[in-house]
């Protein structure tokens, strides 16, 4: 019965993203937590792979129509994916199983992980409800902040997708239209690329610190990229905007079941 659940929300996961171009990947992690029973830190490493090939796929589509900043996008992918790779090749396993130990407060690893995990959600899940239309800027080749100064964010941004696993396009979107110059509708093509690129390095950090279940991770994957199918054939019949909107209070929702799950214990 797990087994169906999980394989029903890969699905989910795969449609979210056809219909969105992203935040499915944001589901991830907490299926396989807390539906599979998967040990946090080896669920965030799944996330990466089944993250990564699912933004390949659009990636490309998005490559083949034009929508995709190669320039722009390596002097992102470059110092990010080498981050991720490093936090989960050496940051994550060095983690201590207990972070925090004093006498009212004890932090384990796990609980550290899907912590954070809920506060990226929160972040996501506001930038999804407040987020006004704007006027798509055109393309400019001129850079709107100088890359010194954006390259800690992304380095960070490499970090915070190491630990928990997500795509990070809510903070790799930004850094494209304000570092880049590029339409917004360049910068999500664009970022999908990115994420793929970080994500599948990120995952093989993994390969060297813990044991993959192949069978499972390759059949829930290609179920999510079924779902990317059926979303993309949805999303024309589908108010996006409204879309978004309730998904960023079903985000909220999750977000705050986590923390209270695993900072409260309810």
């Amino acid at each position: 019965m797990e087994l169906i659940t999980a394989y029903a929300g890969a699905c989910a996961i795969g449609l979210v993203l056809g219909l969105m171009g992203g935040g499915g990947s944001i589901l991830t992690v907490p299926l396989l937590v807390y539906v599979m029973g998967i040990n946090p830190v080896l669920a965030t490493g799944y996330s990466l792979f089944i993250v990564g090939f699912t933004a390949a796929f659009g990636g490309v589509q998005n490559f083949l129509k034009g929508n995709v900043a190669i320039k722009q996008g390596l002097l992102i992918a470059v110092p990010s994916f080498i981050t991720v790779y490093c936090t989960r090749r050496y940051i994550v396993p060095s983690l201590p199983q207990i972070i925090i130990d004093t006498k009212n407060v004890t932090l384990h690893k796990d609980t550290f992980i899907m912590a954070l995990f809920a506060i990226i959600m929160l972040l996501a899940a506001l930038s999804m409800l407040t987020k006004k239309e704007t006027v798509q800027q055109p393309d400019t080749n001129k850079e709107k902040t100088s890359y010194v100064r954006i390259l800690p964010y992304i380095i960070l941004t490499g970090i915070t997708m190491g630990l928990v696993g997500a795509g990070g396009g809510f903070l790799i979107i930004p850094m494209l239209i304000f570092f880049g110059g590029l339409s917004m509708k360049k910068a999500v093509g664009t970022s999908l690329l990115i994420i793929a690129v970080n994500s599948l390095t990120g995952f093989l950090g993994d390969l060297h610190n813990t044991t993959i279940n192949w069978q499972f991770l390759l059949s829930f994957t290609a179920i999510s990229i079924f779902g990317i199918f059926v979303g993309s054939y949805l999303h024309r019949y589908i108010n996006e905007k409204q879309l978004k909107k309730g998904f960023g209070v079903f985000i909220l929702v999750m977000a705050c079941f986590i923390l209270s799950k695993e900072v409260f214990g309810y």
